[in-house]
């Protein structure tokens, strides 16, 4: 993630990040309140994070693979867009307005211990799901996944994890140049 960052400072986009595993994320208690109150009834760091969501022109999900899924801290942050799919889907609301739709990329970062060649299968309709609900589209997807990197720091000897990341950034930056342009 902080590879990706970089290059996309590099190439002047303002960033931020948000460690969802430190951030108070509550789960989704599911009561579908969101589906006729167009907001969600738990205030929290997600009534932050909802803002930003709205706002960005890029979002990224980072997340290591735990027992085949995403990291239950990132899980919560995905069941918590709750809101967005009532607002969409229920209440017929824009969750973005729509002339930014298209015009948002959503790039999805993994770690995973196996080198298993399904190991990230499971987490991937999780991930989809989220990024449709805020308005991504699947062609604006990205993904870099990396197996085999187990222990603490073991990405960084990954052979083309670094690399990979930051093209990864600058291509994003390019491409969200091209479409805001047009």
């Amino acid at each position: 993630l902080d590879w990706v960052l970089a290059a996309m400072e590099e190439q002047g986009a303002a960033v931020e990040k948000i460690v969802v595993a430190e951030a108070d994320i509550r789960p989704c208690r599911g009561c579908n309140v969101c589906e006729t109150l167009n907001r969600c009834v738990q205030h929290d760091y997600m009534d932050y994070v909802h803002d930003r969501i709205i706002a960005a022109d890029c979002i990224i999900l980072a997340s290591p693979i735990y027992c085949m899924g995403l990291a239950a801290q990132a899980k919560a942050l995905v069941d918590r867009a709750q809101v967005f799919r009532s607002r969409k889907y229920v209440l017929r609301l824009p969750v973005v307005p729509p002339e930014r739709k298209g015009q948002r990329v959503g790039i999805f970062l993994s770690t995973a211990g196996q080198d298993w060649d399904n190991v990230f299968d499971a987490a991937i309709p999780a991930v989809k799901c989220f990024f449709h609900v805020v308005d991504i589209r699947n062609a604006d997807l990205r993904y870099l996944m990396v197996n085999n990197v187990d222990e603490r720091g073991a990405i960084e000897r990954h052979p083309t994890a670094k690399a990979d990341a930051e093209a990864l950034g600058r291509e994003v930056i390019g491409h969200l140049r091209e479409v805001l342009a047009a």
